[in-house]
């Protein structure tokens, strides 16, 4: 009895991930004709269709649906087996995305001791927002992303880095000619924020009393946390920022606290992979390294 090569096991599970012939070719560096006849080998080596295709969708068959699990566990054990017999453990790449405040501030400088700690596995970063970040990880782009951003999406294992905490901000001159004490005072402020739905701001809204109305004078959106914080600390408006991103403001009173006592929603910095990641377990090590690292 023959058994499946590896290669052809890596191909099926792309193609199970991507729902794809066309995207897993380029996710294992295929042409798509290559691609699809390793599937096809492999599926009259196997005796059963894997795929059931049309020329709109590509989908697991039952027998695709039984077979997913052990391909994945022979991938990893054939990794573990490269692993056990080599007298050091073999080089290997992991791409990690992350917004570009983030990724500068805490990810960059964790750079070299996480080197240090694991020579063999060499880091390359990716930036972009959340749904960038998104796209690279469902496209195979990346191999995990770092975010506090909430996805819904069905195959993705996450493990919990850092809780994320916010303060709302603004420049003490700011507050000196116009103090923002309660809501009836956000209408002489500017709201600094990144995006049209305001998803910082949302972290203090949904704090606030369920009946409490914040109106602004105007909003104006910047795109990045670093613009939104350069614009509060030029005294052009309040913001909510996360507080690891303006501990140094705050305390070289650059930036002060409004209302110090207010209580935000909670979020968790998160490292979202690919359930069935042939690097899983080194993924979940890095995570727990990551953990260790405190944000800065």
């Amino acid at each position: 009895m023959h058994l499946p090569d590896t290669e052809s096991l890596r191909c099926f599970t792309a193609a199970a991930h991507h729902k794809s012939f066309r995207r897993a070719a380029r996710e294992v560096a295929l042409s798509p004709a290559a691609f699809s006849d390793r599937i096809r080998r492999l599926e009259e080596q196997l005796g059963e269709r894997l795929f059931v295709r049309t020329t709109r969708s590509c989908r697991l068959s039952k027998a695709g649906e039984r077979a997913l699990p052990h391909a994945r566990q022979a991938l990893d054990a054939a990794r573990r087996c490269l692993v056990a017999t080599a007298e050091s453990p073999p080089p290997f790449d992991l791409v990690l995305g992350t917004r570009f405040e983030l990724g500068m501030s805490w990810i960059v400088p964790a750079l070299g001791p996480l080197s240090t700690a694991r020579p063999e596995r060499n880091l390359h970063l990716y930036f972009g927002d959340s749904d960038a970040l998104l796209a690279a990880l469902g496209a195979g782009s990346v191999d995990a992303i770092v975010t506090s951003a909430r996805f819904s999406h069905p195959g993705l294992e996450t493990a919990s880095l850092h809780e994320e905490k916010y303060a709302l901000v603004a420049a003490p001159t700011l507050l000196q000619r116009l103090p923002l004490k309660t809501s009836k005072d956000a209408s002489s402020h500017t709201l600094l924020d990144i995006h049209a739905d305001l998803p910082l701001f949302r972290y203090f809204l949904d704090g606030r009393p369920p009946r409490e109305v914040w109106r602004f004078s105007r909003v104006q959106r910047l795109g990045t946390i670093a613009a939104v914080a350069a614009q509060a600390k030029r005294g052009e408006g309040v913001a909510v920022l996360p507080r690891y991103f303006v501990e140094r403001d705050l305390a070289k009173k650059n930036l002060v606290e409004p209302l110090p006592k207010a209580k935000f929603a909670g979020d968790f910095f998160r490292l979202i992979w690919r359930s069935g990641h042939p690097r899983s377990d080194d993924l979940s090590a890095l995570a727990a390294e990551l953990e260790q690292m405190p944000l800065r």
